[in-house]
C-alpha cells in the first residue's frame, strides 16, 4: 500500500509517499481500502516528532480518521462484510492507503456522503459531542461560547449546538469565518482580533454569562473564559493552539461562580471508552448527517503526494472547516 511517511521529522517537507507493508487483519479487525483522511492538530505535532501514537500504531504515518471500503474482516467480525462503506477513528496511520482498524471504531457511511465527507466526520464531531453534550452536559436552550467557530471542532460543534436551539457565541479571525459560521446557527460572531469576547458576552447576556465554555486555545484566554462563563457553568479545554501556560493564573472566580473546569483528550482512551462514544454518536448524531440537519465542512482537498502542502496550509489557519487527504491506491 502507499503511505505518506515522516522520514524527516520537523518542516513540511517530513513526508515522502512510499510503499510499505500491507496491515495485517486482526480476529476483531477491519481492514479498510482507504479512499480519503483528514487532518487535524495532532498530526502537526507528529510530523514533528513530538507526538507519539498509542501502541500498535506507526510514529511515522499520522492520521486520526479516515473513510473508504471494507477490503477484509477478522474472524471474529459480526458487524462489517467487505464492500460496506464505512468511515473510522484512529489512533493514527490515515495517511495510507490501507488501514486495519478495529471494528469497533467504524461508522456506516450516510449514502448522501462523500468519502471526502465522511472522513471530515470521525474526530471532530465525535470531540464536539463528547464535550458538548457527555461531559458539559449541554442542554437545549442553554449559551455556548464556542472558541475557533471556523476550524474542524469548531465547525462541528456550532452545528451540533444550533441542532438542539442553543444560543450560540463563536470567535474567529474574520468576518469571512465568522459569516461562514452564522450560516451554520452561529448567532453571535466575534472577532477576537478586534473584540474582548468577555465584554461581548458580558453586553450580550446582560452580565450572567455563558453555561458553556468549549476551548481549543488554551493559557491566552484563560482569564477572559472565567469571566464569560455563567454561575454553574462548564468549560471545557479540547486543545491549546495558543498555548499551555497562563500567566498570573487566578482560581477564585472558578469557586464563586461554582463553575466545573475539564479538561479532554481522544486519541488516548481505552477501546471500551471510544466504542461507547461512538455507540452514542451513531445513535443520537448519525441520522442528522442523513437527513442534512448538519453536514461535514470542508474547506479544501489535497493529493496525498501533496500531504506537506496540505499541513502548510493547516498551520496558516486560513482554512474554516476541515482540510481532507484524497488517497488513492
Amino acid at each position: 500500500m502507499r503511505a505518506a511517511v515522516i522520514t524527516n521529522p520537523g518542516g513540511f517537507d517530513a513526508f515522502e509517499v512510499q510503499d510499505v507493508p500491507d496491515p495485517v487483519c486482526g480476529p476483531d479487525e477491519v481492514v479498510v481500502a482507504v479512499k480519503a483522511s483528514a487532518l487535524n492538530r495532532a498530526d502537526l505535532l507528529q510530523r514533528r516528532g513530538r507526538y507519539n501514537g498509542p501502541p500498535g500504531t506507526r510514529n511515522d504515518i499520522p492520521g486520526l480518521e479516515a473513510a473508504g471500503i471494507v477490503e477484509s474482516v477478522g474472524e471474529r467480525v459480526v458487524g462489517w462484510k467487505p464492500g460496506d462503506r464505512v468511515m473510522a477513528l484512529l489512533g493514527g496511520m490515515g495517511y495510507a492507503s490501507k488501514v486495519a482498524v478495529h471494528e469497533r471504531m467504524l461508522m456506516p457511511v450516510p449514502p448522501n456522503l462523500s468519502f471526502e465527507e465522511a472522513a471530515s466526520i470521525p474526530e471532530v464531531y465525535l470531540t464536539a459531542y463528547d464535550a458538548l453534550f457527555l461531559q458539559c452536559e449541554l442542554q437545549m436552550g442553554e449559551s455556548v461560547l464556542i472558541h475557533a467557530a471556523g476550524s474542524g471542532v469548531g465547525t462541528a460543534a456550532v452545528q451540533l449546538a444550533a441542532s438542539q436551539s442553543c444560543r450560540i457565541f463563536g470567535t474567529a479571525g474574520s468576518q469571512e469565518k465568522l459569516d461562514a459560521a452564522t450560516e451554520l446557527g452561529l448567532d453571535v460572531g466575534i472577532n477576537y482580533k478586534e473584540q474582548d469576547f468577555a465584554e461581548v458576552i458580558e453586553e450580550e447576556t446582560g452580565g450572567q454569562g455563558v453555561d458553556v465554555i468549549l476551548d481549543v486555545i488554551g493559557g491566552p484566554y484563560w482569564h477572559q473564559n472565567l469571566k464569560s462563563i455563567a454561575l454553574k457553568g462548564r468549560m471545557i479545554i479540547v486543545g491549546s493552539m495558543g498555548g499551555a501556560t497562563v500567566p498570573d493564573m487566578t482560581t477564585s472566580a472558578i469557586s464563586q461562580k461554582r463553575a466545573t473546569i475539564r479538561g479532554t483528550l481522544l486519541r488516548g482512551r481505552p477501546l471500551e471508552e471510544k466504542a461507547t462514544l461512538i455507540q452514542a454518536f451513531n445513535n443520537r448524531v448519525m441520522p442528522l448527517f442523513a437527513d442534512e440537519t448538519i453536514r461535514p465542512v470542508i474547506d479544501r482537498v489535497f493529493p496525498l503526494d501533496e500531504v506537506g502542502a496540505a499541513h502548510e496550509y493547516m498551520e496558516s489557519n486560513a482554512n474554516f472547516g476541515k482540510i481532507v487527504l484524497k488517497i488513492d491506491d
